[in-house]
């Protein structure tokens, strides 16, 4: 695999991203993988890595980059009430849709520029937090983006701007909302709403529930981590990036 770090220039500063995508062929197409709550961290990583393997190209941006380099966090921000928890909290309650979105539009523009991937369409999925933020990206560029993913997304009806249960049916991608049973931050009662909605929009795609599993099933490290369930989360994500991005 061909792996960088590298700064893309965005209208706020410089954001730090990791990149990797197969060594041999391509280019292949892109792919923006956004970071969950707790940030930026190996397990990200191999996780990117393993989604290259499958013939795309990867940016993994750290999303938390307004608050400075120093936005890394050691395993104590799983814990409540240890300071690490509490440094990511007090960046990560003034993370909001829009700003995210010109990022995503900086990516696009940093992809054009570098031609370090196929040029065309591209597909985005983020996890807990950035569910929201994946399926936004959608809504707002319908021209680019063809397959967007939400991973147990928090949040996914809510009074945020953009929020993406206003805007399901503004974008052309192909859509994956994936939540899990048990979540405090996605409930079942928010989930049924979202569906309706869904259902109504018009857009293309599937919400799915798993069943007898918790928020964070797909993070290897996380002791919630549940193999099959996360599985059959690689599975629907590369299958939607291969129906709409091809690839692999």
């Amino acid at each position: 695999m061909i792996e960088t770090i590298e700064d893309v220039p965005t209208r706020d500063g410089a954001m730090e991203t990791f990149i990797v995508r197969p060594e041999r062929g391509g280019p292949y197409p892109a792919v923006l993988m956004l970071m969950d709550a707790p940030g930026i961290r190996e397990e990200l990583f191999d996780m990117a890595r393993r989604l290259a393997t499958s013939g795309f190209c990867v940016l993994l941006p750290n999303l938390y980059y307004r608050a400075g380099r120093d936005t890394k966090f050691g395993p104590g921000v799983l814990v409540m009430g240890d300071p690490e928890r509490d440094r990511m909290r007090a960046i990560r309650t003034k993370m909001t849709i829009p700003p995210v979105m010109d990022d995503v539009a900086d990516m696009i523009a940093h992809l054009d520029r570098t031609g370090i991937a196929a040029p065309g369409p591209i597909g985005v999925h983020g996890y807990c937090m950035s569910g929201p933020f994946a399926l936004a990206a959608a809504a707002r560029y319908p021209g680019r983006i063809a397959a967007a993913a939400s991973f147990y997304g928090t949040w996914l009806v809510s009074d945020a701007e953009e929020s993406p249960h206003l805007t399901l049916g503004k974008g052309r991608a192909e859509l994956y909302i994936s939540c899990a049973e048990h979540d405090e931050l996605a409930p079942l009662p928010m989930v049924a709403e979202l569906r309706v909605l869904f259902d109504a929009s018009g857009a293309a795609g599937e919400l799915e529930i798993h069943p007898a599993v918790h928020h964070g099933f797909a993070f290897p490290q996380r002791h919630c981590y549940d193999k099959p369930a996360a599985e059959r989360h690689w599975e629907r994500l590369i299958a939607l990036y291969r129906r709409r991005l091809g690839g692999g």
